[in-house]
């Protein structure tokens, strides 16, 4: 086999987020980048409808000091276009970063800090809060209510056990082994969890998994992932898409969660512990949405859907 061509590749999929990609790539062009370092990036268009083809080809015809390749992925889904790059990239490292990014100047060395601190196959990077589209900061207060998730695990590189699509990557020996994604899971798809389903099958295959503290990525919130109704959407995709590739216990498991964290959430909405309900809240909707995609057939048993159905629970599609 050939030696990479790069020593680092970033992949990106991106659908019509047009504004949120032209900050990405230029916080690419403010990367600390030493000459000995070679970077190819590679965005990878999911059939966006906005500017976005225009807004590449522009920056192709620019004077840059990594490679871009433009591809497009008819096939609709985030896991799909990730899989187009991964088949297209030529790096040692390859690099996965979401579409609403902006990536630390000093990111590259963070990374490659990290890789050589220890003998890891993956690594996780840190993901702060980022600005909106208008330039305002995220609101640490809002963070906190509605639980926002980001991945901050101090300053000390060190062992995790899996990895976010916002900032993640991974030695070519890594993909070499595990694979593409799950086309069926992610955004586009089931919703979420083609990272989480990759990472169990990075550790299955024996690679470690790592934190790089210093390759710091700012993930831009819009005032549309607040609040409560954003939230119960997010966790019953969430538990759809773990029907997908887990095979959970429904009468020993889920269920029980389940009736205990409605028990909880009655008791935490009387007791006034809000932060507490909402979470709950979360929890629940994540087991309903476990079982609603069993139920919808989606690797179901017809035991587990013969439970549903003498519980109660109305076997929609």
């Amino acid at each position: 086999m050939s030696s990479p061509a790069f020593d680092i590749s970033i992949i990106v999929a991106t659908f019509n987020r047009c504004d949120s990609l032209a900050r990405l790539l230029q916080s690419l062009d403010s990367l600390d980048l030493a000459d000995s370092v070679t970077l190819e990036v590679l965005i990878v268009d999911n059939g966006s409808t906005d500017g976005t083809r225009t807004l590449l080809l522009q920056k192709q015809q620019q004077p840059l000091k990594y490679s871009l390749k433009i591809l497009c992925e008819e096939q609709r889904g985030k896991s799909a276009a990730l899989n187009r790059g991964l088949r297209n990239c030529c790096g040692q490292i390859i690099c996965l970063a979401d579409d609403d990014v902006v990536f630390d100047s000093h990111w590259i060395g963070g990374l490659l800090q990290s890789y050589k601190a220890a003998d890891f196959a993956a690594l996780q990077g840190r993901v702060l809060p980022g600005i909106d589209g208008h330039g305002n900061g995220a609101d640490p207060k809002r963070i906190r209510e509605y639980n926002i998730p980001m991945v901050d695990y101090g300053n000390e590189i060190r062992d995790i056990d899996g990895l976010t699509g916002t900032n993640m990557s991974f030695k070519r020996e890594v993909y070499e082994r595990v694979g593409f994604f799950d086309s069926r899971l992610g955004p586009g798809a089931s919703g979420f969890s083609e990272d989480t389903e990759y990472s169990m099958r990075v550790r299955k295959a024996g690679f470690r998994i790592g934190y790089a503290p210093h390759a710091v990525a700012y993930h831009e919130l819009s005032p549309q992932r607040y609040g409560r109704e954003y939230n119960r959407r997010v966790q019953y995709r969430k538990g759809m898409s773990r029907s997908i590739y887990r095979h959970d216990s429904i009468p020993f498991r889920v269920i029980p969660n389940l009736v205990a964290n409605c028990f909880r959430y009655g008791l935490y909405c009387l007791l006034g512990k809000t932060q507490k309900a909402y979470r709950t809240e979360g929890r629940i909707m994540k087991c309903w949405g476990y079982l609603m995609g069993k139920a919808r057939g989606v690797n179901c048993k017809s035991s587990s859907c013969s439970i549903l159905a003498m519980l109660g629970f109305p076997l929609v599609s």
